[in-house]
């Protein structure tokens, strides 16, 4: 029998040679070595990006517990215990805002189990309490409040519950979670982050994948919080310690067990060490200024962001030694690094020097340096002092700088002042005693590609004290 013209062939023969045709193309394609992705590849998104433009928030730790004394509650605490005479949400945001925060989260359930929110999937609520005569909703007054002050807001719902007779029962209890997660992403507005808290949960696996989903159908650009250990997918990582400081070098990209994502920290603290709740005669643990700043400097200055934990009191309102040390720190660190401080807009340049980017006080714009090594150098007109660098990098597409230096201009040579690896989001180094100088220059010694510098920046912290 002749061969047959493919041409000519019916169809179901061409199917059949196309079918091979496509399965030796397959194997073939399976033998050639896949790309692996690298550091470099993971890119943040866009919601990432403007999370870490944040950088100082607020959690409020408010219920059961701030009426008992304790930082745990164990779930037995009757509803009526919570009954706060003053709430007054304006004051905890204003608060917040004067020491930095640009975001706020609330603790709508602690492990506790008693919901901040009038749920309709629980009866041990604000619903079942005396304040407002179980008519308040404390997420509403604080998200509202927050957007009143300027900050975004976010929640936190433990996944911990130690009251609610359903925990013992992963289905009936996932039930639930979901339910109330429901509740909170879509009546609330907008929340930037989302809380997952571990404690509680060793023995105890949880349905994340699900319970971030449901989230995701309101809330499709909240930022995941969550311990690299608790969650796989979250969007931004728990540092590993509650004293708020980056003890490591900060890349933004974690590797769990080959599987690379775009993970930045957070690094969070009570404003009154070790205690997330009110406590009476409390007032010697209060963070001092100074402690503040150099918690600042290791978090925010570490690329990371600075989650500040504040606790009102029985009454509802933040305690006025709190207030006025929020108060304190902000004006501190607009001290030493308001972009009136900065002093690199000092120096010489022409309107057409695209590095000018670098150095305009302004962290919207961006200098695109050449690939792999760069310099970025500045002129002054005069000397100046300083004791301070801060850079920061352009992460749109990635975190690409591995090795950096700061060196200045003096007796006739470079002088190095700095070296360091990871910049990311912002990058705050200190220098052992102030210099100063005519020229100082920032050198990209190591970068994937081309690397994007949105801010070099020097300041006097001598001059600001």
């Amino acid at each position: 029998m002749p061969s047959q013209n493919p041409e000519t062939a019916a169809p179901s023969s061409r199917r059949t040679r196309a079918l091979q045709l496509c399965s030796i193309f397959l194997a073939l394609a399976a033998l050639i070595p896949a790309r692996a992705q690298s550091f470099p590849d993971v890119k943040p998104s866009p919601a990432q990006l403007s999370w870490q433009d944040l950088e100082i928030g607020a959690i409020f730790h408010f219920s059961t517990n701030t009426f008992l004394n304790r930082e745990w509650g164990d779930g037995t605490a009757p509803a009526s215990v919570f009954n706060p005479a003053h709430v007054d949400t304006d004051q905890w945001m204003q608060a917040a805002k004067a020491g930095g925060a640009r975001y706020a989260v609330l603790v709508a359930k602690h492990h506790d189990g008693f919901a901040l929110f009038p749920s309709a999937h629980t009866d041990y609520s604000v619903k079942a309490s005396p304040w407002m005569s179980g008519k308040g909703d404390l997420v509403r007054l604080a998200s509202d409040s927050a957007r009143r002050a300027g900050l975004d807001f976010g929640v936190y719902l433990s996944p911990w519950d130690r009251h609610d007779p359903r925990y013992p029962d992963p289905v009936a209890y996932d039930k639930y979670y979901l339910s109330q997660l429901t509740e909170l992403s879509s009546h609330y507005g907008p929340l930037t982050e989302f809380w997952l808290d571990g404690a509680g949960s060793a023995g105890r696996t949880y349905d994340f994948d699900k319970i971030v989903q449901e989230l995701r159908t309101y809330q499709p650009n909240t930022v995941v919080f969550a311990d690299t250990a608790l969650y796989r997918n979250a969007d931004a990582r728990w540092v590993g310690s509650e004293d708020g400081t980056v003890p490591y070098e900060n890349w933004n990209v974690i590797d769990r067990a080959g599987y690379l994502r775009w993970r930045p920290i957070e690094a969070d603290t009570p404003l009154r060490k070790l205690h997330w709740f009110w406590h009476p005669n409390d007032e010697a643990s209060l963070h001092t200024v100074d402690e503040l700043v150099e918690i600042y400097n290791k978090t925010v200055g570490r690329g990371a962001q600075l989650m500040l934990g504040l606790a009102p009191d029985d009454t509802g309102r933040l305690p006025e030694a709190d207030v006025a040390r929020l108060r304190e720190f902000g004006e501190a660190i607009q001290r030493l690094y308001g972009s009136d401080r900065n002093l690199t807009p000092k120096a010489l340049s022409t309107a057409s020097d695209p590095a000018r980017a670098a150095y305009d006080n302004d962290p919207g714009t961006f200098w695109s340096a050449p690939d792999r090594h760069a310099m970025l150098e500045l002129r002054f007109p005069k000397p100046v002092t300083f004791d301070r660098v801060l850079t920061m990098e352009w992460l749109n597409e990635g975190q690409r700088i591995q090795e950096y230096s700061v060196e200045a201009w003096q007796n006739g040579t470079w002088k190095p002042l700095i070296h360091g690896h990871a910049v990311g989001h912002k990058k705050i180094d200190i220098l052992t005693a102030p210099i100063t100088t005519e020229q100082v220059r920032l050198k990209l010694l190591s970068t994937v590609g081309s690397a994007g510098i949105r801010e070099f920046q020097i300041f006097d912290g001598s001059a600001a004290k």
